[in-house]
């Protein structure tokens, strides 16, 4: 697991000096921006979409018995904060290119890039995706072969994406082309969120085999979501499963979170995906 988000405290003394210095590297190190041929000064105000979110996420980490110290707290801080303000210039960015940001999280195997398939095919409005994997550009082969501009960030031992992940990502996008752009983040509902992306909307897919509990065990996810998708509801009839209560979980945590399920042999079910991308579009066009 990785040693920035909380999953191992071991080995981050060194980087309270070092986190305004290095960069995001395989999930090991980190640096300010600066890449070939263009370096930014990043002193953005946190007053963007999803700010008092992460800060709830801070919060989180900082009340885990196992980051109890004030030097510990310091290191994490620094570094969520760090984050944040590339994330506030990921979003930026998008803006200006009039494009709307999503970060799609989940468990892994959940669906995540089956749907954005059956997205290509019914969806109006044009998207690419910044795919995150530990390992492999399978996923990113896939989204390819069905015509969607995708380009993978292999994370190495980190088990999310972060914002210097997704800015190198972005660069590769061809921005002017299009209207939506998805970050497939790596399969896990712990770290991702915690992890300000740079996007300006939320979907967490929870499916059917993961079993009915996952939304109430981890609420720091389902917090976050400005969209949950019920996903592989046609194995409904083989799994133990209350469609209902997880409903109910959800809106516990987050009333109004919306809700749809998803079945990719019902196109109409991706296809009230697509349209409510769609409407959050427009709402901000």
């Amino acid at each position: 697991m990785c040693t920035d988000c909380g999953c191992s405290i071991r080995g981050m003394e060194g980087v309270v000096e070092e986190v305004g210095e290095h960069s995001h590297d395989g999930g090991k190190t980190f640096h300010t921006h600066g890449e070939e041929g263009h370096s930014h000064s990043h002193e953005h105000a946190h007053e963007s979409d999803g700010s008092n979110e992460h800060q709830t996420a801070h919060e989180h980490l900082h009340h885990n018995p196992q980051l109890n110290d004030a030097k510990t707290i310091s290191v994490i801080q620094k570094i969520l904060d760090k984050n944040d303000q590339e994330a506030n210039h990921n979003r930026t960015h998008l803006e200006e290119k009039g494009i709307l940001g999503i970060n799609l999280m989940s468990s892994p195997g959940s669906g995540k890039t089956t749907l954005l398939e059956y997205l290509a095919d019914v969806a109006d409005f044009k998207f690419g995706v910044v795919e995150g994997d530990l390992e492999t550009e399978r996923d990113a082969q896939r989204l390819r072969d069905k015509g969607i501009p995708a380009m993978q960030i292999q994370t190495g031992t980190a088990c999310h994406l972060d914002a210097f992940m997704v800015h190198k990502g972005l660069h590769e996008m061809p921005l002017d082309s299009l209207d939506v752009c998805f970050v497939e983040n790596v399969g896990n509902l712990v770290c991702p969120a915690s992890y300000d992306v740079g996007t300006h909307l939320n979907i967490v897919l929870v499916s059917v085999p993961e079993g009915e509990d996952k939304i109430a065990k981890y609420p720091v996810m389902f917090r976050q979501a400005d969209l949950v998708l019920i996903t592989k509801t046609d194995l409904l009839p083989h799994f133990k499963y209350d469609v209902e209560r997880e409903k109910a979980d959800a809106r516990r945590i987050k009333p109004n979170v919306d809700i749809l399920e998803v079945n990719v042999n019902d196109i109409d079910s991706v296809k009230a995906v697509a349209d409510w991308i769609e409407f959050k579009r427009k709402m901000r066009s």
